[in-house]
């Protein structure tokens, strides 16, 4: 039934806008959106209309009901548990506050009681783009007293690299030193953190609700319906391969596959921007070179989850354990299990950059090669291994243009260390091991740190080399489908003109039929002196610039510590060059545009 004024409380505006979100809505969501609903009467008919803070007494002490979540993200987990934690919090009562850093008015700091933040750690120990004000802020010399704050951080990081979630690190450093207390302990995340993140919640809650003496009725968990499945990182769909192309020419020295995926069934649908997560399994032949290093037969069983369900060895470690990334956790907590004392020796203090060169460019089948494996049993053995991580990639296709389809552009990834071929997981699966009619694990990987603007008409300026073309793709085909009248703006940059140019024939549709208004290629290896990028957006500075100055907005996709890192020194210099700016205005205006989302990167 389509609610009108004449048939509901609703005025026409309110009418228009529930009749467009009821029917996207699955039943699911109907049933959360009720309890939710309900909880927010319920709690609005137990409180003082002359006291909108909610608050509860203990032994003549008040409580704040009132929560803060504060969440950093550069792909989007942090933001995802930030808003389960607002969910769950406002089942048990609580009357929530969440907010992207970016988006945050520090000058509210001050009058919080109860902050929660949730921030991921970004590359080498940098934080995500959309906390920098704010982390330059809190560190900064205007920072306030917080000494009736408390608050509680839960970082996210990859214990792959050195600095592992420095970011959360600093900030609850920082909050200590400004006065706050802790609600709970810091808890830090690897790149498998739906356990951690939940005993973080639990310990959250649990510490918010000491002593209080009643709460407001708690929303009913949402059930699915009988036959409704939700896919999601933690119950991923199978998805079927459709097409697995190479997109690069004969003679290339590069290899990107183009890969199509069914999703038909599965309820997931997502935006120009979003990711999507891939669980890939590992090759045979590298676990069955592990295998012989190991004391235990390939047939030894052992359990891969906290569920106990069981596997038996060799198939758990093609398919739940990852065993091509050294981290030192790993190498810490074997040393304890085994009785090495070459082992013991390389963590020892002084050794860090030894520790840290032996790592690089090693797996798990070097380092029990020349340390030995360790534990009594297989079980022990897996016991301290990281679980198989998700692969992220950027999605390349718009859903309105291919309905239930993700397509993916990746490059497989082959290199030699120390002597021996190494491959990629994921992208040699998928461009070894992959074919049509298979089946891949996948999940969508929202981003709301990477998407067009709200408004058609705003001009956009893409940069994206490589397989950074691929979030550009779907951004051009949904404007396509839309009718968006925004001018549009690429760089794109390869190798070689003839074997590199990723989809090149659809650019040069869309350039003649004007969905895309101008694009600038660099392909580096065609040319006596390299050319890239950057050095387009040299050359067409004073119209960049103009765009700018016009309201554009512009998206990096693409390697983060050369490309991304190249493009934004480029961009200053650009905005200080046409607009006859200092270095430091020229920043200023940069960070103005990210502060004002018309900045936005994808990087990796």
């Amino acid at each position: 039934m389509q609610l009108q004024v004449s048939n509901s409380p609703f005025n026409q505006e309110q009418a228009e806008l529930l009749n467009s979100l009821l029917p996207s809505l699955t039943e699911t969501q109907k049933i959360w959106l009720s309890g939710y609903l309900t909880a927010s009467l319920s709690v609005s008919n137990t409180s003082s209309a002359d006291a909108p803070v909610l608050e509860a007494q203990s032994g003549g002490k008040t409580i704040s009901k009132e929560v803060t979540i504060l969440y950093g993200s550069q792909t989007g987990n942090a933001q995802g548990l930030a808003e389960n934690a607002a969910s769950k919090l406002e089942g048990n009562g609580f009357q929530v506050t969440i907010s992207s850093m970016s988006d945050f008015k520090v000058n509210n700091l001050k009058k919080i009681e109860n902050l929660l933040i949730a921030v991921s750690t970004h590359g080498e120990g940098d934080p995500p783009d959309n906390t920098l004000s704010f982390h330059e802020y809190l560190h900064g010399r205007r920072a306030p007293s917080l000494e009736g704050l408390r608050y509680s951080v839960l970082a996210l990081g990859d214990s792959s690299y050195e600095f592992f979630c420095e970011t959360g690190k600093q900030f609850d450093k920082r909050l200590e030193e400004l006065g706050g207390t802790r609600l709970f302990p810091r808890m830090d995340c690897d790149l498998d953190y739906d356990e951690p993140a939940s005993e973080w919640l639990e310990g959250v809650i649990s510490s918010l609700s000491e002593g209080q003496v009643s709460s407001a009725a708690a929303v009913p968990e949402a059930k699915a319906s009988v036959g409704e499945q939700t896919y999601s990182r933690t119950n991923p769909f199978k998805a079927e391969v459709l097409e697995n192309i190479n997109l690069n020419g004969r003679g290339s020295n590069k290899e990107t596959h183009h890969l199509e995926l069914s999703l038909e069934g599965s309820g997931l649908s997502f935006e120009p921007g979003d990711s999507l997560g891939v669980y890939p399994k590992n090759d045979s032949n590298l676990v069955d070179m592990l295998l012989t290093e190991l004391n235990w037969g390939p047939e030894e069983t052992v359990k891969v989850n906290k569920q106990g369900d069981l596997r038996q060895l060799r198939e758990s470690l093609i398919s739940d354990f990852e065993i091509t990334v050294l981290t030192k956790s790993l190498i810490e907590q074997a040393a304890q299990l085994s009785g090495n004392e070459d082992l013991k020796e390389l963590l020892e203090p002084g050794n860090e950059e030894r520790l840290k060169e032996y790592r690089e460019g090693r797996d798990l089948h070097d380092f029990v090669r020349d340390f030995g494996s360790w534990g009594e049993s297989a079980q022990e053995f897996v016991s301290i291994l990281r679980k198989m991580p998700a692969r992220l990639y950027s999605i390349a296709n718009s859903l309105s243009a291919y309905p239930d389809e993700v397509h993916l552009t990746i490059g497989a990834v082959r290199y030699e260390s120390h002597g021996r071929e190494r491959n990629g997981v994921c992208s040699i699966l998928c461009a070894d091991r992959l074919q049509p009619g298979d089946t891949l694990p996948v999940y969508i990987q929202h981003n709301q740190n990477f998407k067009q603007p709200n408004n058609p008409d705003t001009p956009i300026i893409m940069v994206g080399p490589g397989t950074g073309i691929a979030p550009f793709r779907s951004f051009i085909q949904d404007r396509e489908e839309s009718e968006a009248k925004g001018k549009t703006w690429l760089f794109f940059g390869d190798q070689h003109f003839v074997t590199d140019f990723l989809y090149q024939t659809e650019w040069q549709k869309w350039l003649k039929t004007g969905v895309l208004t101008k694009m600038d290629v660099a392909f580096s290896r065609d040319t006596d002196e390299k050319v890239y990028v950057q050095d387009r957006m040299r050359e067409q500075s004073g119209e960049l610039y103009e765009w700018l100055q016009k309201g554009a907005a512009v998206y990096i996709c693409g390697d983060e510590k050369n490309m991304a890192h190249d493009v934004h020194n480029t961009l200053i210099e650009i905005i200080e060059k046409e607009g006859n700016m200092s270095h430091a205005d020229a920043q200023a205006y940069l960070e103005d545009m990210q502060q004002n989302k018309r900045y936005q990167r994808d990087v990796y």
